[in-house]
């Protein structure tokens, strides 16, 4: 898991959508070994009326565990090969990179999942105007550096809220 990711996530996407109830977000890229969007789904699970689409190629598909989780906790989720069928239901998208290193030698699986999904204007003209993209970063190439300029990009956002979110979590543990 990846805790203070998760925290910082939901921090931005309060602080860009005013909301944590009722929200929906496609977790997109490596689902199965992406520690950031298995930790965000996990508590997105504690909000009310939270609904996810597990966005992924089916080599990396988010893994039963949290699947189980959110079906225990009453979380409504659907999966899904293909991003452009549920962009514009979305509030959130949550990019993530396709991690060449969890792969090991399986390189055919790696080159089957490369490339898939790539947030680049065709993405952005179908996703609604008050939604929001997000990535835990460092990115590659699944996101156009031409998406950068878009206002609903909030991923350098949410990476500047880290810093203040890590530094309070540090507080707190230092300062019991």
């Amino acid at each position: 898991q990846h805790p203070t990711q998760a925290l910082l996530d939901l921090y931005t996407i309060q602080k860009e959508l005013g909301r944590l109830d009722g929200i929906k977000v496609a977790l997109v890229g490596d689902l199965a070994n992406g520690r950031t969007a298995r930790s965000l789904a996990y508590l997105l699970a504690k909000y009310d009326n939270v609904k996810l689409y597990f966005v992924a190629p089916s080599v990396v598909r988010m893994k039963d565990d949290i699947k189980d989780h959110l079906n225990e906790h009453g979380v409504s989720f659907e999966e899904e090969e293909n991003l452009l069928k549920v962009i514009s239901e979305v509030d959130v998208v949550y990019q993530t990179r396709i991690q060449k290193e969890r792969f090991g030698d399986r390189i055919e699986d790696y080159e089957k999942a490369r490339g898939k999904y790539i947030i680049d204007q065709e993405v952005m003209d179908a996703l609604s105007k008050d939604a929001i993209v997000m990535h835990p970063l460092p990115r590659v190439d699944e996101i156009d550096p031409v998406v950068d300029s878009d206002p609903r990009a909030a991923y350098f956002r949410q990476a500047h809220n880290g810093l203040h979110i890590r530094m309070a979590w540090l507080r707190m543990v230092l300062e019991g």
